[in-house]
C-alpha cells in the first residue's frame, strides 16, 4: 500500500548560481545582483550572501520593491534572530524599525549600532521606502582595515584599551537645531533606560577572526583615563576609521536594501536633503558579546539587571540608535 506524501515547497528565489557580486571600493562595499530577497531563499543563496557580507562588510541590492514588513523580517531570519530595540517599543510587535527624517532619522554622526549594550547586533538590514530627490546618502567605514592600517605602536596601544559606551549622550549638543519635541523624544524614549557597557577598543570578529576597532558616537570615555586624555585617544583612533579611503558611500533609490556587518563597520547617515522625506526600515540581527585581544569579554555596567529579558541584552543584541 502506497502512502501519499506532501511535496516539499519549492523556492521561487533565484539559485546562488545566478548571484553575482560587484565590488564597489578597495576596502569595503559590493553590489549583489541576480537575487530576489525574501524568506524563501535556498540555503546556498543565503550562504553566498553571507559570504559576500563577511568579505565586503556592506552589500547592496537594487530593485527589491516587492519587500514589505513581513518579507523583510522573513529574510532577516535567514541570517539569524531578529531583535528589538532596547528602549523604543514597537507599535505593532514587529522587528522592522522605522528610521524616518521626521522622527530622529537625521544623524550626521559615525556610529556602530547599539554598542551601549554588551551583545550589540551582528547584522543590520536596511530597506529604502521613501528617498529624497537629493541628498540623504549613507556612508560606511571598515573598522577592520582601520585597525589593520594603524602603525604598529598604535595597534599595540589599542589592543590594551577598553571604552565605556552609553546611550545617554548629549543629544542637544549633537543636534543644536533640534526642536523641543525631538529633545523630549530622545529623553523619554531613546534614553529612558540608561545603559553603560565597557567594551574592548579592539574586538576579535567571531566569524572572520579579524581585529576591528570598536568605537563610534556611543563611546563615552576610555576606561581609566582623564577626560582630556580619553578624548584625544578616541579622536585619534576614530580618525583612522573615518579616512575617505576606508569608506564607501551609497546613494539610495526606493527599493534598495543594504546589509552590513555591524561588528566590522561604522556608518553615517548624511543629513543634507533639507526638509524632504526620507523613510527607511531596518531589521537587526542578534549579535554576540565581543571579546578583546586578551580574551576578556565586554561587561554591562548599568543597569544592574536587564529591564526586559525579551531584549536579549544579557546574551544577545538590540537594535538601532542614531539613523543610518
Amino acid at each position: 500500500m502506497s502512502t501519499a506524501t506532501t511535496p516539499a515547497p519549492t523556492s521561487t528565489a533565484a539559485p546562488a548560481s545566478t548571484l553575482t557580486v560587484h565590488k564597489l571600493g578597495g576596502r569595503l562595499g559590493a553590489v549583489v545582483t541576480g537575487v530576489r530577497l525574501g524568506g524563501d531563499l535556498d540555503p546556498e543563496t543565503v550562504g553566498a550572501i553571507r559570504s559576500a557580507l563577511l568579505a565586503h562588510k556592506v552589500v547592496f541590492f537594487r530593485d527589491q520593491d516587492h519587500l514589505d514588513e513581513e518579507a523583510h523580517e522573513a529574510f532577516g531570519r535567514l541570517l539569524g534572530t531578529p531583535v528589538a530595540h532596547p528602549t523604543v517599543p514597537s507599535a505593532d510587535g514587529r522587528y522592522s524599525f522605522p528610521i524616518d527624517s521626521d522622527h530622529g532619522g537625521r544623524a550626521n554622526q559615525w556610529h556602530t549600532d547599539v554598542t551601549f549594550v554588551p551583545a550589540y547586533p551582528a547584522f543590520s538590514i536596511l530597506r529604502a521606502v521613501v528617498v529624497p530627490p537629493y541628498g540623504g546618502n549613507t556612508l560606511w567605514a571598515n573598522t577592520a582595515t582601520a585597525y589593520e592600517n594603524l602603525p604598529e605602536p598604535l595597534r599595540r596601544l589599542a589592543d590594551g584599551l577598553r571604552a565605556v559606551h552609553s546611550n545617554a549622550y548629549d543629544y542637544a549638543a549633537l543636534r543644536p537645531d533640534a526642536v523641543p519635541e525631538q529633545l523630549a523624544r530622545f529623553r523619554d524614549v531613546f534614553a529612558s533606560t540608561k545603559f553603560l557597557t565597557e567594551h574592548p577598543v579592539v574586538r576579535v570578529h567571531p566569524e572572520t577572526g579579524e581585529r576591528t576597532l570598536l568605537l563610534g558616537n556611543f563611546v563615552q570615555r576610555i576606561s581609566g583615563l582623564t577626560g582630556a586624555d580619553s578624548r584625544a585617544l578616541v579622536e585619534l583612533f576614530q580618525s583612522h576609521v573615518e579616512r575617505p579611503e576606508n569608506t564607501v558611500r551609497w546613494q539610495w533609490r526606493t527599493g534598495d536594501v543594504a546589509i552590513w556587518d555591524n561588528r566590522a563597520t561604522q556608518h553615517y547617515g548624511v543629513d543634507d536633503s533639507d526638509e524632504h522625506d526620507r523613510k527607511l526600515r531596518r531589521v537587526t540581527i542578534d549579535g554576540d558579546v565581543p571579546v578583546g585581544v586578551d580574551g576578556r569579554a565586554s561587561e554591562l555596567i548599568e543597569p544592574a539587571s536587564v529591564p526586559d529579558p525579551a531584549f536579549g541584552i544579557a546574551s544577545g543584541a538590540s537594535a538601532s540608535g542614531p539613523a543610518a
